[in-house]
């Protein structure tokens, strides 16, 4: 089994106000602390500063617990504001993003991700750890019909995948996928969640698909919120459908439409032209 990676205990960062303002703070959980800032419920200074536009992610260190976070908050407050810009332009340079399609050796890494939701949260209903093995087999499989993306920093480093598998096995439903996103918490906030999804749905309205499924925790409100910006609409909830942490979860399916339905539909393009592949990455890539 590939474990599930160690999370920082704490961090310290900077946001990027619309005015052009950088924050420093502290948490112990990234994603959260994000989403409080751009929903006006984190510092007095992004609520006053964060209107009209949204707060960016600029900076983010890993700490190892809250007094070590605090100090290096203290100091970056008390850097210059060009000491500040220098260490958000050189985060933002280690962490360019670029996309490309997953192999069966990307597999460790991909496990490694996976497995972080497996061992916190209730986001996937997998209760044991997910192997490299299983991960070498899924990638496989995926790529015989339909995209595997990576989205990786300029180190290399894993921050996300999206992919899509069969919706169901019957040959009626050959026009029809199930997509499927996560991210390395890290990257949570940043965005990098919508290239991902960008560049996968395009990729299978251009293969031909009609379709696209997801399946969602319910509640699971940034999952929801992400899943309606790009047009996902809510058809059912199954209630009480799957036990994971000592608690019973709904599971809610949403679906978009990529296309009206076509009276006689194509066989779906299981490979897209290189070409046409390379675009569609790039679009979405820095």
């Amino acid at each position: 089994m590939t474990a599930a990676p160690a999370l920082p205990a704490a961090w310290a960062y900077m946001v990027r106000c619309p005015d052009g303002s950088l924050y420093a703070g502290w948490t112990n959980d990234l994603a959260r602390r994000l989403r409080a800032h751009r929903t006006g419920k984190g510092a007095r200074y992004t609520r006053m500063r964060g209107q009209g536009g949204t707060l960016a992610l600029a900076y983010a260190e890993p700490c190892a617990g809250k007094s070590a976070a605090l100090k290096r908050e203290a100091a970056l407050k008390r850097l210059p504001k060009a000491e500040k810009e220098a260490l958000a332009a050189a985060w933002a340079a280690q962490n360019r993003v670029t996309l490309r399609m997953a192999a069966p050796a990307d597999a460790p890494a991909v496990a490694a991700l996976y497995n972080h939701y497996v061992a916190n949260g209730t986001a996937c209903f997998q209760h044991t750890l997910a192997s490299a093995a299983d991960f070498a087999k899924d990638i496989a499989a995926v790529r015989k019909a339909g995209p595997f993306l990576l989205a990786e920093n300029a180190a290399g480093a894993l921050l996300g995948y999206a992919c899509a598998h069969p919706w169901a096995e019957k040959d009626g439903f050959a026009w029809d996928a199930e997509a499927t996103v996560y991210l390395a918490p890290a990257a949570v906030g940043r965005g990098i969640g919508g290239r991902l999804y960008r560049a996968l749905l395009a990729i299978l309205q251009a293969q031909g698909y009609c379709n696209v499924y997801a399946r969602i925790t319910h509640p699971n409100p940034a999952s929801t919120a992400f899943h309606r910006r790009f047009g996902f609409v809510r058809y059912a909830v199954e209630p009480h459908t799957a036990y994971k942490n000592g608690q019973w979860l709904d599971l809610a399916y949403w679906r978009l439409a990529l296309c009206p339905p076509p009276p006689d539909p194509a066989p779906v393009q299981k490979r897209l032209p290189a070409a046409a592949l390379r675009a569609i990455l790039a679009a979405e890539s820095e």
